[in-house]
């Protein structure tokens, strides 16, 4: 980590963003652009109640928090008192992003719909986040995670292939629509970049992770008439899992029938290098599920050391299981700094969870660790009202 007096030109240096959005979808996106160069000033409430999570030494600061609230300087304002309002206004006016995901209703309330605003900045890329597209019948809808997990099918994906309605144990949903949500703020930028315009852009979480699960699971449904059903064939198979080896667990994914020939080989099976199942040009697609119990069977003969060799050798994809409570330990994700111990001026040592891009000439930077609430409301205002004497 850098100190944050250091300058460091990441690829969005002199961009400002407002991030005025909660919990994670919004404030992921705006860590993504602050890790990338660009000031981010967080606004959020003097006494914030979205901080969620386990405290550890300083109300507020959760592990959440603590991940993606990072590279921004944090303002205390209360937007419902219109001194706090017009001094939002004021920082606004000089950003050249805005996220939030805040209800439509409580925008127009405000006086922060993106008419509002575009009416002060018009040059202001306005981003805004929220569950269902505004023109839906939906539109005014609470949307978690979970929520939206049903409503864009991947509920019925994982009921299809588990056998059980779970949903999936990580907020896909909000980090899918983040990364969204920063790739089309960086469109816009281009655009007012090359015309000087600003414009709104929605991020409907459910519309978002609908399109993200339908680029394979559209499948058979792709033609008009459907040549087969929804649903990837392998992804949906039961077996399609990691297996078990002699001393752990690891993904051994072969694609083709030479791949499946060394592994029964280097299994001590040669009979099962002799199928002809495995002895084609190509795996038949009736043969998988069969083949994936033969693959676990199989898996246990070695050590996943022993077959990180083997697969290696013979080109077969392999990885480890990472187990997540050994992660800092692992040397892929130590080695590439993903997660690094740092002293954070409230929390003392803490894990940061690394950059996991890579610019030849601009790289980002972690420049400041995540603040308080508020921390920065002083020093961001004084540094405004030098600007604008």
């Amino acid at each position: 980590m850098t100190d944050s007096t250091d300058t460091v030109a990441g690829p969005l240096q002199g961009v400002r963003v407002i991030d005025l959005s909660t919990v994670v979808m919004g404030p992921y996106a705006a860590q993504i652009l602050g890790d990338l160069g660009a000031d981010v000033i967080k606004i959020e409430s003097p006494a914030d109640t979205v901080r969620v999570g386990h405290y550890k030494t300083t109300p507020g600061m959760t592990p959440l928090n603590l991940n993606v609230n990072r590279n921004k300087r944090s303002v205390a304002l209360n937007l419902k008192d219109d001194t706090d309002r017009e001094r939002a206004l004021r920082l606004i006016d000089t950003a050249d992003v805005l996220i939030t995901n805040m209800r439509p209703g409580a925008l127009h309330r405000l006086g922060l719909s993106y008419e509002d605003i575009a009416a002060r900045n018009p040059g202001l890329v306005y981003a805004h986040a929220q569950g269902f597209r505004s023109d839906s019948d939906r539109a005014g809808n609470a949307a978690y995670d979970e929520t939206v997990q049903a409503a864009s099918g991947l509920v019925d994906i994982a009921d299809r292939a588990l056998g059980e309605p779970v949903y999936l144990p990580t907020i896909i949903g909000d980090k899918v629509s983040s990364l969204t949500i920063a790739y089309s703020v960086l469109a816009a930028l281009l655009h007012r970049n090359n015309t000087g315009q600003g414009q709104l852009i929605e991020i409907p979480m459910t519309d978002t992770l609908i399109a993200f699960n339908l680029v394979e699971h559209l499948a058979g449904h792709t033609h008009v008439p459907e040549t087969g059903p929804t649903g990837f064939a392998l992804s949906m198979l039961k077996g399609h899992k990691a297996v078990r080896t002699k001393d752990g667990l690891a993904c051994v994914m072969p694609y083709n029938p030479h791949n499946y020939r060394d592994f029964f080989t280097a299994a001590g099976r040669p009979d099962l290098a002799e199928d002809p199942r495995v002895n084609g040009d190509a795996i038949d697609s009736a043969d998988h599920e069969d083949l994936a119990e033969l693959l676990a069977t199989c898996a246990t003969a070695l050590t996943t050391d022993e077959w990180a060799e083997v697969c290696a050798k013979h080109s077969i994809p392999m990885a480890p299981v990472l187990e997540l409570d050994r992660a800092h330990d692992d040397p892929y994700v130590r080695d590439g700094h993903l997660l690094d111990s740092v002293e954070h001026p409230t929390e003392g040592t803490v894990r940061t969870i690394g950059i996991p891009l890579r610019f030849s000439a601009t790289p980002g930077s972690i420049r400041r660790l995540a603040p308080v609430a508020g921390q920065d409301t002083e020093d961001v205002f004084a540094e405004l009202d030098a600007a604008t004497r």
